[in-house]
């Protein structure tokens, strides 16, 4: 599933928009790789947000409801930089 709308269905980010433009600006990454927003995100993947000075670190995870996959993340760390 592509980077911004597993931003925006997981509820890490409250728009695709806002999500794509973080992603353009670099503050976005899977697994330390800078991403962009057409990126694939697979299961398992850290991401790391960078939110102003706030640092968040999550794993992605895919849960089945029907014939659709919904992404859900772990926060694993979360530092005030």
């Amino acid at each position: 599933m592509r980077l911004d709308l597993v931003l925006k269905q997981s509820r890490l980010i409250k728009r695709r928009t806002i999500a794509k433009e973080l992603c353009d600006a670099g503050r976005i990454s899977i697994n330390g790789k800078i991403s962009k927003p057409a990126s694939e995100v697979n299961d398992g993947d850290i991401l790391t947000l960078k939110l102003g000075t706030k640092i968040l670190v999550v794993k992605i995870t895919y849960q089945q409801q029907g014939k659709k996959l919904i992404p859900a993340f772990e926060e694993l760390k979360e530092n005030n930089a």
